[in-house]
């Protein structure tokens, strides 16, 4: 009788030691209405770097240090992406970014989702939404967004992990506006 106490008591521990990392992980997502943070970037197994900010819902401005002045913007409909010879631009309802952006679905899936400790550093939540694969990292003593990994359908992996991570910074009015094109 006193085993199945000491089993059931470390269970319900457990259960809310987990629960409290996860309410903690929504919490801190709650009161963060932007980030600014650098960015490595591994598409492929091509790595690019820079900083970005973000603000949700769905805004994000993207510098890269490349030679080709590449910077990545959405205005929280579109995403549009310029380097000195080229511009593309694309419904951002059509990328891994739109959900990624978006702070209430995150938390509407966190809440719903089991997560997964590794290393006892980070905290990983994975689901599956419109045809992509997401895992969404969370430092697990800060409760900070440390980085996402997407697959989309054409199975194009891309892991971006961030740091040197400030959150609710005054920005500038205009900087989610989309860049002209060349």
């Amino acid at each position: 009788m006193v085993k199945s106490f000491t089993i059931l008591f470390l269970f319900i521990l457990m259960t809310q030691a987990s629960a409290s990392i996860k309410d903690k992980i929504i919490q801190n997502l709650k009161a963060t209405n932007n980030l600014s943070f650098n960015f490595e970037q591994n598409v492929n197994g091509r790595t690019q770097n820079g900083n970005c900010t973000l603000s949700f819902p769905k805004k994000i401005f993207c510098e890269y240090n490349l030679e080709n002045n590449k910077i990545l913007v959405s205005n929280g409909k579109s995403i549009a992406i310029k380097t000195s010879t080229s511009y593309y631009l694309y419904p951002l309802k059509r990328t891994p970014l739109s959900l990624i952006l978006d702070k209430d679905f995150l938390i509407k899936k966190i809440q719903d989702l089991n997560e997964r400790k590794i290393d006892n550093k980070f905290v990983n939540f994975k689901f599956f939404e419109n045809d992509f694969e997401i895992s969404i990292f969370f430092d697990i003593k800060n409760y900070n967004l440390i980085g996402w990994q997407t697959t989309d359908i054409y199975q194009n992996l891309s892991i971006t992990f961030i740091s040197s991570v400030k959150r609710n910074q005054k920005l500038k009015i205009n900087l989610f506006s989309l860049p002209k094109q060349n």
